[in-house]
């Protein structure tokens, strides 16, 4: 390569020789970018926003352009600009406020995971600059972190040019930015972020991307090789779920998840869910002013020119409860919403909101949207972690394999409808097993047990579930399986499965009364107490005798 680098270099001073002789027109033309000799490959696949750069490769990865040499060429170069360490000097040369808002997100610093991680497994979550990802230490809670789950942070680095749905993780703005990686093209950096970008982290934890497109990790049948018939390829075993009703109407995340809510400064949120932007009434029941381009925040006035319908400075949006953002996307017209989806540029009617008689019950103003209209949600209700000082791992943070090895092993998964609970704003909606969880550490003086619940939004969006699977099950009311019955009018439950520790069923959350369980990762959130248990069994019509069976 150096050789060749030489060669172009000599042709270029030729040329360079040459237009001393020429019109002074032309010998005031600048000189063209070195780089281009070695990378001429690399002007392609530009998209116009970014076509300045084809030819003016340091305005991203700095360098040298006018060096002679491969060597100085590269001094300083930046193989990868949008990483968050380099992004500020690439990235940020024109979107400073972005990658300043990126860096204090909760994609990137992680705090919440961390905070509760801490506060569960150390007791102390540690001072509050120590509260992210790029702070851990080596008490119980941070070594877990570290080999377990920080590499689902975009602040990763990236080592390589190639994506992989499964595995790729960090990058800062490239992990969405880029779609791919060809290899006679610069990548297309792009605002059209595909759902394959959210995968690498969002089929973990949550598991929003494997829900939303009707996939659920399942647990392999004892003593089977493949029973189920399908598997990821990091190899956990998949079956076939509902899908979301937006994902099978060809709608892609963005087009739900604003720019906004992605990227914007989480603030003080402790979770991601507290930076979210968008909310289902903002298109389904948007009853809140509109705006027009005269009033465009100026922060969002980039996307104006992305606008896939026509519009006047009179052209009405709708906006976000929450941030305000406008819903650019969304044309009003005169038979209602329309939503121009941003990957595919179909346009979608959106079904607007229809009251029914139970919506005018006070009693049902609590009930978030997925309350009712998730179908189903990923519960794992068991898990050990195992601590083995002799072993060696990944470490995340040092980017390295270090001393120390956790292992886990896994069983109880139940895809089905979760529990309900009330959030921090007293709303009912979906609460699933954050942790239920012993974990054996050399530093604990004893096995440590954890159970907590946390709330989810599980993209699992459709028909309204049955009056009866809120009103006559355990499970609903955060108990676990088991059979409901009434006894001179109170509650009587017996549980399906064995109990644990805590004196609860394995797949609970709490019991009747709320004495035990009941942990959630922030305050205010709790299960139902015993007066919301008895006000959903008994809505609707009482079953008569006094030790007949609730039916579920």
């Amino acid at each position: 390569m150096l050789q060749r680098l030489t060669l172009n270099l000599c042709l270029l001073a030729v040329l360079s020789a040459a237009s001393q002789l020429m019109p002074s027109a032309l010998a005031d033309e600048p000189a063209a970018s070195t780089c281009l000799l070695c990378h001429s490959n690399k002007q392609a696949g530009f998209n116009p926003a970014h076509g300045f750069a084809a030819d003016n490769c340091v305005s991203c990865h700095a360098g040298n352009n006018t060096a002679s040499t491969e060597e100085s060429a590269h001094a300083g170069l930046l193989a990868f600009p949008g990483e968050l360490a380099n992004a500020a000097r690439g990235c940020g040369n024109c979107h400073h406020d972005r990658v300043a808002a990126v860096t204090n997100n909760l994609m990137h610093d992680g705090r919440g995971i961390v905070r509760v991680t801490r506060q569960l497994l150390d007791n102390n979550s540690g001072a509050n600059e120590s509260i992210n990802f790029q702070s851990l230490g080596h008490s119980v809670a941070d070594s877990m972190l570290r080999k377990q789950c920080a590499s689902c942070h975009i602040g990763q680095t990236k080592t390589e040019h190639r994506h992989n749905v499964m595995w790729d993780r960090g990058g800062g703005c490239l992990a969405c930015h880029v779609g791919e990686y060809p290899e006679n093209a610069h990548p297309a950096l792009t605002a059209n972020v595909s759902d394959a970008r959210c995968f690498g982290c969002h089929a973990r934890s949550g598991r929003i991307s494997l829900s939303f497109s009707g996939l659920a990790e399942v647990d392999p049948l004892p003593g089977s090789g493949d029973d189920r018939g399908m598997r990821l390829p990091d190899g956990r075993h998949v079956e076939k779920m509902p899908g979301d009703v937006h994902y099978l109407a060809g709608m892609s995340c963005i087009d739900c998840h604003t720019s906004v809510g992605l990227m914007g400064d989480a603030g003080d949120a402790l979770h991601q869910r507290q930076a979210i932007d968008i909310s289902c009434t903002d298109c389904h029941d948007n009853q809140r002013p509109t705006i027009n381009l005269t009033e465009w925040p100026r922060d969002l006035v980039s996307v104006v020119a992305r606008l896939p319908f026509a519009t006047t400075s009179e052209t009405a949006f709708l906006t976000t409860a929450n941030k305000g953002t406008p819903l650019w996307h969304v044309e009003l017209r005169e038979d209602g919403a329309w939503l121009h989806t941003k990957n595919t540029g179909r346009a979608l009617k959106i079904p607007t909101v229809t009251r029914t008689v139970y919506e005018h019950d006070e009693r049902h103003e609590r009930l978030a949207c997925a309350s009712c209209h998730s179908q189903w949600a990923p519960q794992c209700f068991g898990c050990h972690m195992e601590y083995d000082a002799d072993g060696e791992q990944w470490d995340h943070v040092e980017r390295a394999i270090t001393p120390g090895r956790w292992s886990s092993k896994r069983w109880h998964v139940n895809n089905a409808l979760p529990a309900l609970g009330v959030n921090d704003e007293d709303h009912i909606e979906l609460f699933v097993p954050g942790m239920v969880m012993t974990v054996d550490h050399p530093d604990l003086e004893e096995e440590k047990f954890v159970r907590i619940f946390a709330p989810l939004s599980p993209h699992t969006t459709g028909k309204s579930r049955s009056c009866e699977s809120c009103h006559r099950s355990s499970e609903a009311l955060g108990l676990g399986q088991g059979q409901l019955t009434k006894k001179a009018g109170q509650i009587v439950f017996k549980p399906a499965n064995h109990l644990l520790r805590d004196g609860l069923p394995a797949d609970a959350w709490t019991n009747i009364g709320n004495t035990l369980g009941g942990g959630t990762p922030a305050s205010g959130q709790r299960p139902l107490n015993k007066a919301e248990m008895d006000a959903v069994l008994n809505a609707l019509i009482p079953v008569e005798g006094e030790d007949d069976p609730v039916p579920r």
